[in-house]
């Protein structure tokens, strides 16, 4: 069997299993290393410091497996429209309107590769990622022909815009590349960059995590800098607002019907006086499967908090 015709059933297969596009790419060193380098000496990553403690095989993609040549690259569309924001709730970005995401795609990524292994042999490599690990899967889409990273830093799909969950097979089966996507169409525009409330874009294509919505809602540990909370509005789990008001998405964001997801309503807004009441265990109970485990009941509580302060200052 030719690498090409192996690349084709890979990709049919990642299809079949619900993903909306797969490409291939090599594992060459990202050409982005210096910029990447010079974006953590500037403190740039905030306390993620495991990014720094990855950065030697985000530079160099072999290292990560040993033995993988190539990465299978999938994307899964989670656009869900929204509601007009509600007194006295705050807002959830989109990707964690429903399950964990790491969970729900586990299941299916483990199938791709596992058909890999079935077209390669049992000493085929074929190791599943998705947002774990040292993979820099925004790089390795663009690579495999899936899109081009924007001014924002997300990858944008030209027929379905950037609402798109990314993930990743690293694998030694010899498979036919894919075409890297070379072309900017951002343009001129700058709508991603005007429209971010804290101006967390100090230049295009470098995002100041420190100043990132998303960032300090979730990563971020402790107090959030006072100078910083008027700008976060009611979001108290990640923030949407600079693919919002991308064009590529307002033209060709479809609604996501995904089983996997389980996109809940209920999760699009919530209510901010309920952390302040709610246990450990409740906390569990409600939101143990979703994304909002991450930042726990106390990043969660401190969130709701902000928002709640915004929301009667009338910002």
């Amino acid at each position: 069997m030719t690498p090409e015709r192996r690349a084709h059933l890979a990709k049919a297969r990642a299809r079949a299993l619900g993903f909306d596009a797969a490409g291939i790419t090599d594992l060459s060193p990202v050409p982005h290393r210096d910029a990447l380098t010079n974006w953590l000496a500037r403190g740039m990553a905030g306390t993620m410091g495991y990014m720094e403690r990855q950065l030697s095989r985000r530079l160099e993609p072999a290292a990560i497996v040993r033995g993988a040549t190539r990465a299978v690259v999938v994307t899964r569309n989670y656009y869900t429209a929204d509601t007009e924001p509600r007194a006295g709730h705050g807002r959830v970005a989109r990707y964690a309107r429903g399950r964990d995401y790491h969970a729900a795609l586990r299941d299916p990524l483990e199938q791709l590769a596992a058909y890999l292994i079935e077209l390669g042999g049992p000493r085929t490599v074929a190791r599943a990622y998705i947002d774990a690990g040292p993979v820099p899967e925004r790089e390795l889409a663009q690579r495999a022909g899936l899109g081009w990273i924007a001014k924002n830093t997300m990858l944008i799909d030209p027929t379905r815009g950037s609402f798109c969950f990314i993930a990743a097979v690293l694998t030694s089966l010899d498979l036919a590349v894919d075409p890297p996507f070379e072309a900017d169409r951002c343009g001129t525009c700058r709508a991603c960059l005007d429209a971010c409330p804290t101006d967390a874009f100090s230049a295009e294509r470098v995002l100041d995590s420190r100043r990132c919505i998303s960032y300090l809602t979730i990563e971020h540990r402790g107090d959030i800098e006072p100078g910083l909370e008027p700008s976060m509005d009611s979001w108290i789990f990640g923030c949407d607002v600079c693919q919002d008001v991308c064009p590529w998405n307002q033209k060709f964001s479809r609604e996501a019907i995904d089983r996997d997801l389980a996109h809940d309503r209920a999760l699009e807004q919530l209510s901010l006086e309920e952390f302040a009441a709610l246990s450990e265990t409740e906390f569990e109970r409600r939101y143990g499967h979703t994304a909002l485990e991450r930042p726990g009941l106390n990043g969660m509580r401190r969130n709701a908090a902000v928002a709640a302060r915004n929301q009667q200052a009338g910002r």
